[in-house]
């Protein structure tokens, strides 16, 4: 309650003798005292209830307003029965100090003003409670975070808003409510911030969830205060609005839904050889009249797999499909165009916040070409993997064709072919250390030279002969061929 409320109970009669412009402060409990200076048994937004037996003279008033006010006292009502008045130089110190001051009645007692407020004080506080208990309510029946919020801003007069890293309003007042936040510049800050909570241009970025979880992978919170001149009150109040939404967060985490079971199911599905999957397409949510492209991704530096999954659902386009497959996350994307550029985009601007994350996407393919384009994808995401570049995502055409030709080759196919191929000479090369592997490499790479393969290799010509020989009689192939050129040179891009 507030000191004005002191004024319009009836039964108190008590009288405002200064400080009318602070009648806005809150009380928060009523001490009554007559020690001189009793600021150490005083924690802030009291109000002090005094019979100033205290009192000898004008430097007593003085010690004791002066006191009051250190401790953030919110208001001092007294009397002196035996003088039958307040003195004059205690009205100037609450002057001085800006403490409200008023006059009890002389036939009201302290006693009857603390319980007179205490009951005021319970039910104010049982309203609090209920309000809770209806935030909590409303939260479980999956009305969403703004009626909290609203409750916040009506309340404290502090507005609040919920955002995504890449810049999405979860949450918050509208336009109807005056000019909201620039979304973009507060997740900038928020991803690029030292340490957190931060203050950016008047704004206070409170982190959602717990230390553990990446930043790319979380809502945070944007409140339009400077939370440096908050008190302990407010802040305590906004760290249980930050867990009030990472419960809807949690909430809103389709992994352990029915849709996003069946995600997960598709996904191991499509990267099942041999296994029918054009059955569960429909089912999955996949609308089997549109074009599809894969990513796969992968991530280090704490990025767990299913928060990277989380952060896939937040910056890919339409709705797409994901699922995780040991450290890989794959999500098959409904697309009208090439999503690749946006999502080099968006993972340039979650950059601040991620260690290293490689990404692979695909050409558009119909449904029931999906199995291609994930192994597409996730060819692709290796390319990725293997650039100078700590984040970096690689699209379908910046592979050769080759490769997309082999990336709908079955797995075991491929393994096979290469495994014929190059596990004969990489058993004669741990046996007798002879560099077979990487001779054959850089005999193609210079288009079947002996000369520039021999001045590479720091060898004679005739031991690149030597080699190339050894290689023939270990393989049963003959390099003077187009045919088994092209099949040395496909098996060791397998590798």
């Amino acid at each position: 309650m507030k000191l004005r409320s002191l004024l319009a109970m009836p039964e108190l009669r008590l009288r405002a003798v200064t400080g009318e412009e602070g009648l806005d402060r809150e009380i928060r409990w009523v001490v009554t005292t007559d020690l001189i200076d009793p600021g150490r048994y005083l924690s802030g937004r009291e109000l002090v209830l005094t019979g100033l037996v205290w009192w000898t003279g004008p430097a007593d008033s003085e010690t004791f307003v002066r006191a009051l006010a250190e401790a953030g006292v919110s208001g001092l009502a007294a009397w002196d029965v035996a003088r039958g008045t307040i003195p004059a130089d205690l009205v100037a110190a609450c002057e001085r100090h800006r403490l409200p001051l008023f006059q009890v009645p002389e036939d009201v007692a302290f006693a009857t003003i603390t319980e007179q407020v205490v009951r005021r004080l319970s039910v104010a506080r049982a309203a609090d409670l209920r309000a809770v208990l209806d935030r909590h309510r409303r939260l479980v029946e999956g009305l969403g975070l703004d009626p909290v919020l609203e409750l916040v801003g009506r309340d404290l007069g502090l507005r609040c808003w919920v955002l995504t890293p890449a810049g999405r309003l979860v949450a918050g007042p509208g336009p109807a409510a005056g000019p909201g936040p620039d979304a973009a510049a507060l997740a900038r800050a928020y991803l690029g911030a030292p340490r957190l909570p931060c203050v950016h241009e008047g704004f206070s970025i409170l982190p959602v969830a717990a230390e553990t979880t990446s930043r790319a992978a979380d809502w945070f919170i944007a409140c339009e205060s400077d939370m440096t001149e908050w008190p302990a009150e407010r802040r305590a109040l906004t760290d249980e609005l930050a867990a009030i939404v990472a419960l809807e967060r949690a909430r809103l985490d389709d992994r352990l839904s029915a849709g996003g079971r069946l995600a997960q199911e598709l996904i191991r599905l499509v990267a099942a050889e041999g296994t029918e999957i054009a059955s569960h397409l429909t089912l999955a949510g996949a609308d089997p009249g549109a074009a599809y492209c894969a990513v796969a991704a992968t991530a280090g530096g704490g990025l767990r797999p299913g928060e990277l999954r989380t952060v896939l659902a937040e910056i890919l386009p339409g709705r797409p499909l994901i699922g995780v497959l040991g450290e890989e996350a794959i999500a098959l994307v409904p697309a009208a165009e090439d999503p690749a550029p946006a999502l080099r985009r968006a993972l340039a601007d979650l950059a601040p916040a991620l260690d290293s994350l490689a990404a692979g996407v695909s050409g558009l393919v119909a449904p029931g070409e999906l199995r291609g384009a994930v192994e597409e994808a996730r060819y692709a995401r290796r390319l990725a993997a293997t650039r100078n570049e700590p984040v970096c995502a690689v699209g379908h055409d910046e592979l050769a064709t080759h490769m997309l030709l082999l990336a709908g080759v079955p797995d075991d196919v491929r393994h096979m072919f290469k495994e014929r191929l190059l596990d004969p000479l990489r058993t004669y090369d741990e046996l007798h250390r002879a560099d077979l592997v990487r001779t054959l490499e850089t005999f193609l790479q210079h288009s079947g030279s002996w000369t520039r393969c021999a001045r590479h290799l720091h060898l004679h010509v005739n031991s690149v002969r030597y080699r190339i020989q050894r290689i023939e009689e270990l393989t049963g192939r003959d390099l003077s061929r187009l045919e088994d050129r092209v099949d040395f040179f496909l098996a060791l891009r397998l590798g």
